[in-house]
């Protein structure tokens, strides 16, 4: 039961969805995958939904893929003696290492890494920048601030710092013990929390390896100095929307996350969109016009992946704010400008090797030859079929692996309707058969029309893409 729009969609698990038979009806209502929220609930009760899903979707037939989001680094203030104070606007406050209860002129902040970072005229934020305080004077364990935007504040509030980039690791020891419990149970992607530049992948890679893809979340403005080397060095990208809306101003995110989707159509990695799609479905039966529209520009704009959070882990309409989202999408690719739009910021990358020869070369054939029903490509790795998705061809893409676990990484690519055949890459021979086998199944292809065929020749050479055939039913 493959997906059957080109845009994904990736659903968060959590108390409302968290069951087997509700798990069905999610898939059922066109969820690819599934988000493991690491920053909530025991390696126990991850487990148990990650059996759950893996039951599920082998009953439906689908190749659902299962990403695992670590928490990152928490930075988050100490208790205070009453349970909030009232800070107001030109008032002074500090931050400081003490291990002492705050009141209404300071509180403990316990993160050596933020004072080492901090200098004058810098901006703090409170409670997902609610509360808005300047920084004044600094030192290695205090920092004196005046209060730009008050507020009431309480415990353990979290802080941002826009204009600092901070010497810290985006993998605490939490989530260096939810990583390896996570890839102990073989889940697909990992969601890399915190990213700030390319070090931060590549520390994560060192670990992870080829055990899972790496979705680095860009939530931090620091993030996008370095836009290009993180995406390079990532499997998948996510336009964290929620930290990135509060560390950088809040009109300028539409621009950030349309920047980071033609980054990532350039470099032909997977991209997600995430935070407050459907928001308001978290408690009620129908989204807002602003929202559907919201949902409909990042299917306009070619993104991979539309991401829902508490709408389906804690709201009140879980499948019905799926059914919504595959609604619009269905539209939006319904449009006869949907191409149009979907390619109309998109630079020059082809021809930059063999593989992109290859297949902008099959797209082309697609425009040009008469009855083409849909394009297969024969991918070890996933590599072939992820730059047949960098094209955006019009047809649906077919990607034949030899594993079940390269099938639920695909899974989430924009475009593609994942098959396993093991035999057929044990010799060249077969992909003609093979092809015609799951376009028929599929039902995208009657007698007479043809398939588009790339691959990489001989078989078993990741990264090869070599060869452009054209079969007929």
């Amino acid at each position: 039961m493959p997906s059957s729009t080109r845009t994904k969609i990736l659903a968060t698990l959590g108390p409302a969805s968290n069951s087997e038979e509700k798990i069905g009806e999610l898939i059922e209502a066109g969820v690819d995958g599934f988000r493991l929220n690491f920053s909530h609930g025991t390696h126990d009760e991850h487990k148990a939904l990650y059996d759950t899903i893996r039951r599920v979707a082998k009953s439906k037939g689908t190749h659902t893929t299962i990403v695992a989001d670590l928490q990152g680094p928490k930075l988050r203030i100490g208790l205070f003696k009453e349970d909030k104070v009232l800070l107001k606007k030109g008032q002074k406050f500090t931050f400081d290492m003490k291990q002492e209860l705050g009141d209404a002129t300071r509180v403990t902040l316990p993160h050596k890494e933020i004072f080492e970072a901090l200098k004058p005229g810098d901006t703090l934020l409170v409670n997902d920048g609610n509360i808005i305080l300047n920084v004044l004077k600094c030192s290695k364990d205090k920092a004196e601030t005046e209060v730009v935007v008050g507020g009431v504040i309480s415990g353990h509030k979290g802080v941002n710092l826009p204009n600092s980039s901070l010497n810290i690791s985006p993998l605490t020891p939490k989530d260096l013990d939810d990583l390896a419990f996570a890839l102990e149970l073989k889940v697909d992607c990992v969601c890399l929390s915190f990213v700030q530049r390319t070090s931060d992948v590549k520390e994560a890679r060192k670990i992870i390896g080829k055990k899972a893809l790496i979705i680095s979340k860009l939530e931090k403005p620091q993030a996008l100095d370095d836009l290009d080397g993180i995406i390079k060095a990532s499997d998948m990208v996510m336009v964290a929307r929620g930290d990135l809306g509060v560390e950088c101003p809040i009109v300028t995110v539409p621009v950030l996350q349309k920047k980071i989707e033609a980054k990532c159509r350039l470099y032909g990695k997977p991209v997600i969109v995430a935070t407050q799609m459907l928001e308001s479905m978290i408690s009620a039966p129908m989204p807002t016009r602003a929202e559907v529209s919201d949902v409909a520009t990042a299917v306009y704009d070619g993104c991979d992946v539309v991401m829902l959070s508490a709408e389906t882990a804690a709201g009140s309409y879980p499948v019905e704010t799926v059914k919504t989202m595959r609604g619009v999408i269905e539209q939006v690719e319904a449009d006869p400008r949907y191409f149009e739009s979907v390619n109309r910021f998109v630079e020059d990358f082809y021809c930059n090797n063999e593989a992109h020869a290859i297949t902008h070369a099959a797209s082309e054939v697609v425009k040009t030859l008469n009855k083409v029903a849909c394009i297969a490509t024969f991918s070890v790795s996933g590599a072939t079929t992820l730059a047949m998705a960098q094209e955006r061809p019009q047809l649906p893409i077919l990607s034949i692996n030899p594993s079940e676990e390269v099938a639920r990484r695909l899974n989430l690519v924009w475009g593609v309707k994942t098959f396993i055949d093991k035999k057929v890459f044990e010799s060249f021979d077969n992909i003609e058969t093979v092809s015609r086998g799951f376009a028929r199944i599929s039902g995208l292809a009657d007698k007479g029309e043809h398939i588009v065929i790339t691959a990489g020749y001989p078989f078993g050479r990741a990264g090869l893409t070599n060869v452009l055939h054209i079969v007929r039913i």
